[in-house]
């Protein structure tokens, strides 16, 4: 390695690779089940990684799935989209002073912004390079991409369903807890909100409650950090 490779240090797509891993271990997964109800749905395999790529949403996907094969029209699923990804739009003010000007890497990444996306990144806020937002997003979309293709293709050979593909994503999101509270430093906050979650679930169940839930776990955080001023 030359002396200017050192000094260089690793490469913009190697240090989005890394950041991206952790993703890579659930949105594979994930992809694959969706690819597999997409099809057992009776819709188009061509569909599950078309949909990957255009809408890129997955829980909305699984939604679209069902939707379609019950006979709903597209602006009925484009309606229940909205409202099910209006949190996104709210994701991106935290990168606004590191993409300040547009242009097709930010407009890019205003589409591909996902909650694991969100996760990986503030995690990782001592890497303030603009080039590495739109990479890990880039590479985050392939990994699903690539799982509803997968998943898409054996569709009609896997006979039981997709049971137990599902706890990949939960996983991902332990993970993801877990580097934001190690690398935040914000254990009180997500105490304070997986306590009032729980307190939620337990006393309402989980029907229809999460949209409730979260929002009281939300204002339970804010309260908190009101009083305590910083994490």
């Amino acid at each position: 390695m030359t002396d200017l490779a050192i000094a260089q240090g690793p490469s913009p797509w190697r240090r989005a690779f890394v950041l991206s891993l952790p993703i890579l271990a659930g949105y594979v997964p994930i992809g694959i089940a969706f690819g597999v109800l997409w099809v057992q749905q009776g819709l188009d395999p061509l569909g599950a990684p078309l949909l990957g790529i255009v809408v890129y949403a997955g829980a909305a996907q699984f939604m679209a799935a069902g939707m379609l094969a019950a006979g709903q029209g597209p602006l009925e699923i484009a309606l229940a989209t909205l409202v099910l990804n209006a949190r996104h739009a709210v994701y991106g003010l935290a990168f606004l002073e590191r993409l300040p000007r547009w242009s097709a890497a930010k407009a890019y990444f205003a589409f591909a912004l996902t909650d694991e996306t969100y996760a990986v990144l503030t995690a990782a806020s001592a890497e303030r390079e603009p080039g590495l937002l739109w990479r890990v997003a880039l590479l985050n979309q392939g990994y699903w991409v690539a799982g509803c293709v997968i998943g898409a293709a054996a569709g009609g050979l896997v006979s039981g369903g997709t049971q137990g593909l599902d706890f990949a994503l939960t996983a991902l999101f332990i993970v993801l807890l877990l580097e934001q509270v190690r690398s935040l430093r914000k254990g009180v906050a997500a105490a304070v909100g997986g306590a009032v979650a729980l307190a939620g679930v337990l006393a309402f169940g989980t029907a229809n409650t999460l949209l409730p839930v979260l929002a009281a776990a939300l204002v339970a955080v804010a309260l908190v950090d009101r009083r305590s001023g910083a994490w």
